[in-house]
């Protein structure tokens, strides 16, 4: 079981390196990619996976330094965190630009709803993208402690 466990982390941190870097090149570039979502999802999905793995490691009767659970289940709440500011990064944008609601938006020519909602994708995507480089570093961390 344990050995999943260390598999499992490989695979975390390797999902969520590819999703910073890819997110940091769609950021830069102002590209939208749903490639990009799916590995960040895919990433988010194989940190509970993790979490998951250690709790049953720790239920069997293995008892990891306190560091490790912390670094472990760090990527939890990061990811829930950004997964907030994601939404919120929407509203934002509105804000900064003067507009009360997205119906607003609507009411704008064509070109300028397109530029509007590129804003508030690129920072959707810099916001997962940040959060993707943190939770590498945390993953990172937590295998130096085991």
């Amino acid at each position: 079981m344990k050995d999943v466990h260390i598999a499992v982390g490989v695979l975390a941190i390797a999902c969520n390196s590819v999703a910073a870097v890819w997110g940091a090149w769609c950021w830069s570039r102002g590209v939208s990619s749903v490639s990009f979502w799916r590995v960040l999802r895919a990433g988010q999905a194989v940190i509970v996976l993790q979490a998951a793995l250690g709790g049953v490691l720790v239920l069997m009767g293995h008892k990891p330094p306190s560091l490790h659970v912390i670094y472990g289940l760090l990527p939890l709440l990061v990811s829930f965190i950004a997964e907030q500011l994601r939404i919120a990064s929407a509203q934002m944008v509105l804000d900064s630009q003067g507009f009360e609601s997205a119906a607003a938006v609507g009411e704008l020519p064509e070109e300028e709803q397109r530029a509007v909602v590129q804003t508030i994708v690129r920072r959707e995507v810099g916001v997962m993208t940040l959060a993707a480089f943190v939770i590498v570093v945390l993953l990172a961390r937590a295998a130096g402690t085991a």
